[in-house]
């Protein structure tokens, strides 16, 4: 039997859910909560910068600028470097990652095709779209469809089948650093809070916030998810023009993501920086 490239999405209801990956995210969480009786100082330092790095560099930089929109490019070792961080962010593999927001941008809130549609409400697009299995979403054979450009690359492939064993030496080396609190803040908690910082763009930005672009979805510029999610809330810049580099284009919209792209930019290790054109800034002035 074969498998067509956008079934229709599972209905809600307990006898369609995914226990296994319900069971995975409830334990997940769970430890998470046991952070307040392994705290410190140092292991909350090491959970924000873990946050930063796995989520602004590995997400937002590797992932979602670089590799699914190709906003700017970077030496393959370099490219590679930043795939191998958002593999560590415990959010899905690279190939698995792009597709899935290619499939957002081609539907966007589409309820059968985009996967995390925000027309079918706030918590599917935050995160029940994760445990209903939608072959499009899930099935390797499917989803690969929409990356075929990373899912010819060998090592990309590798990460997308073991993305999940990299957290095993994350938390070796923060337990030889500090114990099992460096192993709550920086591997339980670090993930528990970039999950829903990253599904609040799925969610909160198609809901909510100012609409500078009038486009045909629903996403806004939210100034708090921007913060949270280092420049990825100014979605409505970003729906607008996907395949600009920066997501905030005013200086009071702070896109840490982009100052590290700029930076880059100038070691020259970017090149071929995609910027918002001349005649929409002029236009949304």
């Amino acid at each position: 039997m074969t498998t067509t490239l956008n079934p229709t999405p599972p209905k809600l209801g307990l006898a369609n859910l995914d226990w296994t990956l319900v069971g995975f995210l409830g334990v997940i969480h769970g430890a998470a909560l046991l952070a307040p009786w392994f705290f410190s100082w140092s292991a909350l330092g090491v959970m924000v910068a873990l946050h930063w790095l796995f989520g602004s560099i590995g997400i937002c930089l590797g992932y979602h600028r670089l590799l699914t929109h190709r906003s700017f490019q970077v030496p393959r070792w370099l490219e590679y470097v930043f795939a191998t961080i958002g593999a560590m962010a415990l959010q899905g593999g690279p190939i698995f990652w792009v597709a899935g927001h290619r499939q957002h941008h081609l539907y966007t809130e589409d309820a059968e095709k985009d996967p995390y549609a925000a027309s079918r409400g706030f918590w599917w697009s935050h995160m029940l779209w994760l445990v209903y299995r939608n072959p499009a979403t899930f099935n390797g054979q499917v989803y690969r469809r929409y990356a075929p450009d990373i899912a010819r690359d060998p090592y990309y492939r590798w990460l997308d089948r073991y993305f999940l064993l990299l957290q095993v030496p994350i938390a070796i080396a923060l337990f030889a650093l500090g114990g099992w609190s460096f192993v709550i803040y920086g591997v339980f908690l670090r993930i528990v809070v970039l999950w829903h910082s990253t599904w609040l763009i799925n969610s909160a930005t198609h809901m909510w916030g100012k609409r500078r672009f009038h486009i045909e979805d629903n996403s806004g510029n939210l100034w708090w998810t921007a913060l949270l999610t280092y420049g990825e809330g100014w979605h409505n810049n970003h729906h607008a023009y996907p395949n600009v580099a920066p997501a905030g284009w005013r200086w009071w919209e702070v896109d840490v993501t982009w100052y590290a792209i700029l930076l880059l930019e100038k070691l020259g290790l970017a090149r071929r920086v995609v910027r918002p054109p001349t005649e929409a800034v002029a236009q949304e002035r």
